[in-house]
């Protein structure tokens, strides 16, 4: 069956709202994921962190409080900065369409915004880390 593919899911930032996250980490689990959630109101360093320790291949952001230009690039730029350029960053939440090409740009794989299904979510997974 091969090796788990294990996820970080984290909510960088103030926001509070967490459903949408544990929802993703609950369908990553049904999809035979090992999905470690971090919690609500984490800094992005201790998201890069948290990354690194437990050796995830991806990490999920949520974010619906609109700060998501600010932490979603800058939890990509400290993944990088600590050897884990090759962990694949994805995203969610309240997210503006015209956001999403500077937040590719910042290096988020992918960005899920309301309407977005668990299943779409886990078919990326799938498709970007094997």
């Amino acid at each position: 069956m091969g090796v788990k593919k294990r996820i970080l899911i984290a909510k960088p930032g103030l926001d509070g709202h967490d459903r949408g996250a544990i929802v993703v980490a609950h369908a990553l689990r049904e999809a035979g994921m090992e999905v470690i959630y971090t919690g609500i109101r984490q800094t992005p360093e201790a998201i890069a962190r948290s990354a690194i320790q437990e050796d995830v291949s991806a990490v999920g952001l949520s974010c619906l409080s609109g700060a998501h230009m600010r932490l979603f690039p800058k939890v990509a730029d400290l993944l990088r900065g600590m050897g884990g350029g090759d962990i694949v960053l994805f995203g969610g939440g309240i997210i503006p369409e015209e956001d999403i090409p500077a937040l590719k740009k910042a290096g988020i794989a992918a960005v899920f915004g309301p309407g977005s299904t668990t299943a779409s979510i886990v078919e990326f997974i799938r498709e970007r880390i094997g």
